[in-house]
C-alpha cells in the first residue's frame, strides 16, 4: 500500500465571508509533487492556510492527516515543527535584518548557495524583484528542512526564464531530497518544468477533476480558461 504524508478527508471550511471550502479530499505521498489549479477565489490559498493551520478559518467538519496524525485542531506552530512550510505569494518585508542572518538563526548554520548568493547580505525582501523574492523564500523554507512545503503562486508575476530558475531550485534542493510539494497556481507555468505526479482542479471550493498528464489539463485551460472547467457537469451535479 502506497504511503501517505498528508490526507485531508472531506473537508469544508468557512471563512469572514462564508464558506469557502466544500468536501475537499487529497492525498499526498512521502517525495511525491502535486499541483492545484483553479481560477482566482476558487479556494486555492484557502487551503494552504486551513492545511497550515490558519485561525482565520474554521473547519465545519472534516479532517486532516499528517504522518499518520490528526492534526485538524493542532495550532500553526505544532504543524511548522512536525515539517509544514508555505512559500507565501506575497511574503512581507523586513528592515534591519540580513536574509544571511535569519537562514543562519532558521539552520543553526552558515548557509552558502549558488542561487541568490547575492541576496544573502541584502535586507530581508527590501526591493527585491518578484523573482528574488520567490528565491528568497524557497532559501528560508529550506533552512527549515521540511517534510511539505507548499508553494503559493509561486510563478505569479514571473516572466518564464525566471519561472525556470526557481523550477530549477525547487528541483534541486527540495524534490532531489524526498520532500513534498503542492504548487498552487493559476496559469500553471511552473508545471512544465516541474511536472507533478497529479495535477488537480479547484473550482468553487471543490476539487473537481484529478488528472496524471498535467499537459491535459493546460490544453484545456489554454484553449477555454477555467470557464469550461465551471460548467464542469460534475460539478454541477454536486451543488
Amino acid at each position: 500500500m502506497k504511503k501517505v504524508l498528508l490526507k485531508i478527508e472531506s473537508l469544508w471550511s468557512k471563512g469572514d465571508s462564508g464558506e469557502i471550502l466544500r468536501g475537499i479530499n487529497l492525498k499526498l505521498g512521502p517525495g511525491e509533487t502535486q499541483a492545484l489549479l483553479g481560477p482566482n477565489a476558487s479556494g486555492k490559498s484557502t487551503l494552504a492556510q486551513v492545511i497550515l493551520g490558519n485561525p482565520k478559518y474554521k473547519i465545519i467538519r472534516g479532517k486532516i492527516y499528517f504522518l499518520g496524525k490528526d492534526i485538524t485542531r493542532f495550532s500553526p506552530e505544532r504543524r511548522a515543527k512536525l515539517g509544514m512550510a508555505l512559500v507565501w505569494q506575497m511574503p512581507p518585508t523586513i528592515k534591519g535584518v540580513k536574509l544571511s542572518a535569519l537562514l543562519e538563526k532558521i539552520s543553526k548554520e552558515k548557509i552558502e548557495t549558488t542561487e541568490g548568493e547575492e541576496l544573502l547580505e541584502r535586507e530581508i525582501n527590501v526591493d527585491f524583484s518578484g523573482g528574488e523574492r520567490k528565491i528568497s523564500e524557497i532559501l528560508q523554507t529550506i533552512a527549515l528542512k521540511p517534510r511539505l512545503v507548499i508553494f503559493d503562486e509561486v510563478d505569479s508575476g514571473l516572466d518564464i526564464k525566471k519561472i525556470e530558475t526557481v523550477a530549477k531550485i525547487i528541483k534541486r534542493e527540495l524534490i532531489s531530497r524526498k520532500i513534498a510539494i503542492l504548487i498552487i497556481t493559476h496559469s500553471g507555468q511552473i508545471l512544465k518544468f516541474l511536472k507533478p505526479a497529479f495535477t488537480n482542479v479547484l473550482v468553487k471550493g471543490r476539487i473537481i477533476c484529478k488528472e496524471k498528464n498535467y499537459k491535459k489539463i493546460l490544453k484545456v485551460i489554454a484553449k477555454y480558461g477555467y470557464e469550461k472547467c465551471k460548467k464542469c457537469p460534475f460539478l454541477a451535479g454536486r451543488q
